[in-house]
């Protein structure tokens, strides 16, 4: 592409201000750049093509914008992950303060001491078997959400590269003839 010599730098979003680009999802406005540079008009006798700078500008603006809200979002997922997690321990401390307390009321005679011992140990392992699925599963849906947003970012970070090895590529100006 061909750019001036000109240096052009953004304007960093306002702090908490979500703009609408910022909710864009970051692999469509990828696909824009992409169409831009695909679809811009070739400068004759080079392999060069022309662009309108401020419609990069503006994309990769946009861009800016929406990979911090990718980051919060994934910041959000890392702290439900973590109440999700204190709440399963808060249920199993529960489950097993319940399971304590009912041992206590049944220790009154030898059988029903023996029968509440193998009872309250059921309960226990119970909720420790409770709290570890929830675990496990709150971890399974917090890795599902991080492995989408890495092969997302990931995707992203290719892009741009493409682009910039495009750019670099064609802002070379050919040796004359």
């Amino acid at each position: 592409m061909q750019f001036g010599s000109e240096t052009r730098t953004a304007a960093p979003a306002a702090p908490g201000c979500v703009s609408f680009a910022a909710q864009m999802d970051v692999l469509v406005l990828i696909d824009k750049l992409d169409d831009l540079v695909h679809n811009a008009r070739p400068v004759p006798l080079t392999d060069q093509v022309r662009v309108d700078r401020e419609e990069v500008y503006d994309l990769l603006d946009q861009m800016r914008a929406t990979i911090p809200e990718e980051i919060k979002q994934a910041r959000w997922i890392v702290k439900e992950r973590q109440e999700m997690l204190a709440e399963a321990k808060r249920e199993a401390e529960r489950i097993v303060k319940e399971a304590r307390e009912q041992q206590a009321r049944l220790v009154a005679n030898e059988e029903i001491t023996r029968q509440a011992e193998r009872a309250a140990e059921e309960i226990v392992e119970e909720a420790r078997e409770r709290e570890r699925e929830i675990r496990l599963g709150a971890e399974d849906y917090a890795d599902d959400i991080l492995s989408t947003l890495e092969v997302n970012l990931q995707k992203f970070l290719q892009a741009v590269q493409r682009g910039r090895d495009r750019l670099q590529g064609r802002e070379r100006e050919p040796a004359d003839v």
